[in-house]
């Protein structure tokens, strides 16, 4: 039987989702603090079959106690959790960290994220936390390319009739426009309340 679950429970249960999205330097610090790696198959790409974007076991975890049972499991190098990260980097994958359960301040893992087999990205109704910093692009320095549009897997960013059109309200802080706009004319700046 399940236990009941308490009002401020279920308070925090529906404020407070289990993924945040974050820029690829916040996912590399989160790595460089840990000692220890394991890597299992991502949930969604095998429940799918595969993904369009990257390999099956791309999601990082950090503690062997805690580390996620699905299958294909497996402690990693720092080596290769680090070439972990330079492959969600060419693939243009979302980095969502994930915490421990018991301690939410306590970073259990990495998720490498995208629109071809996430559940996310497949089902709004799953929540992800914004990350703290929002795109800025200079309007005036942009030559409309759409090159930032390949890579925003929340609908921030669109072309109409050849002109990039941004909803910043929709940027969820990735930072993946930044890093594919070949004028650096997108920056990353941190999200007023």
């Amino acid at each position: 039987m399940q236990k009941p679950v308490s009002d401020s429970e279920q308070m925090i249960e529906e404020r407070t989702p289990y993924h945040r999205v974050c820029m690829r330097d916040e996912a590399r610090a989160i790595v460089d603090a840990h000692l220890e790696f394991w890597v299992s198959n991502c949930y969604c790409r095998t429940e799918r079959g595969g993904c369009g974007r990257s390999r099956t076991d791309i999601c990082l975890q950090f503690k062997e106690k805690t580390a996620a049972s699905d299958s294909g499991r497996r402690r990693i190098s720092r080596g290769e959790a680090e070439e972990l990260l330079r492959e969600a980097e060419a693939k243009h994958l979302v980095a969502r960290p994930f915490p421990n359960e018991t301690m939410a301040a306590e970073v259990e893992g990495i998720c490498n994220c995208c629109d071809d087999c996430c559940a996310y990205f497949l089902n709004r109704e799953e929540r992800c936390d914004r990350g703290r910093l929002v795109e800025r692009t200079a309007k005036d320095q942009c030559t409309d390319c759409g090159e930032c549009v390949e890579v925003c897997h929340f609908g921030a960013r669109r072309m109409e009739r050849g002109v990039l059109v941004v909803g910043t309200e929709n940027c969820y802080g990735c930072g993946l426009c930044a890093d594919v706009c070949p004028k650096r004319c997108i920056v990353m700046l941190p999200r007023t309340p």
